[in-house]
């Protein structure tokens, strides 16, 4: 737990930086405590560093999911930082067996800082009530934390940016099953360039956790006809978390 507290300072004074801050007050910190967090020399802080945020190897490393939702709070590593409300980090049973992955936050949830919170949302929980998942048993979240522009889809560096907070929180979770809603997320997961509707109606593999990609819920109000293809992907999922 010690470690894990450290770590997460390192990480939100590397943050603070970034964000041009010059002083920060350490009245709680033992001398060891200080030498420790400032062993690396600066040439070597900004070799690890990217061109702006938090390096990924760092994100990879916190120990907990209140610790990661702390540093993406604050996450200054693209510029959809400059233009966000709220980052939207994610909700539900850390111990959850199913994750379920969207592609970004739209505008309600950045205005309530929550994931699936507008009509998309609404769809969502209708499905997965139906399919026997009660949204508060699963865990809701996005590949990228802040909402793009207009809603326009995500950018590669904006991806590249983000992904490593979806991955910690993957890893963290350790869910029986993933449901990726949407070619981002199933993409970005998989490492794949195939379209949603390629992958879609089989089960994949990431890192041996089975996921299952399907439709977003936006894409259905746009196209009703294929919400059978989507129940029959949650079908699909109910059978990697049902008791054998």
């Amino acid at each position: 737990m010690r470690g894990d507290a450290r770590e997460l300072l390192r990480v939100h004074l590397r943050q603070r930086a970034e964000l041009g801050e010059t002083e920060v007050f350490l009245d709680a910190l033992t001398a060891s405590d200080v030498r420790d967090l400032a062993a690396r020399t600066p040439v070597e802080r900004r070799a690890e560093a990217p061109a702006h945020g938090v390096p990924g190897n760092d994100i990879v490393q916190i120990g907990s999911l209140d610790s990661l939702r702390e540093v993406a709070l604050g996450c200054p590593r693209c510029r959809l930082a400059e233009s966000r409300q709220h980052v939207v980090f994610g909700e539900g049973n850390p111990q959850a067996e199913v994750v379920v992955v969207g592609e970004a936050p739209g505008a309600d949830e950045d205005r309530t800082g929550r994931p699936f919170v507008g009509r998309a949302g609404k769809l969502l929980d209708l499905l997965l009530a139906a399919a026997g998942y009660a949204r508060a048993d699963v865990y809701l979240c996005n590949v990228l934390k802040c909402r793009p522009p207009g809603n326009r889809d995500p950018r590669p560096e904006e991806v590249e940016a983000c992904s490593p907070y979806l991955l910690r929180q993957v890893e963290l979770i350790r869910p029986r099953a993933i449901l990726a809603f949407g070619t981002f997320p199933a993409q970005t997961l998989l490492g794949s360039k195939e379209s949603i509707g390629r992958m879609r109606g089989r089960v994949h593999d990431y890192h041996g956790v089975p996921l299952v990609p399907t439709y977003h819920p936006a894409a259905l109000l746009r196209n009703p006809a294929w919400t059978r293809s989507t129940w029959e992907d949650l079908q699909r999922l109910r059978t990697l978390t049902d008791p054998a």
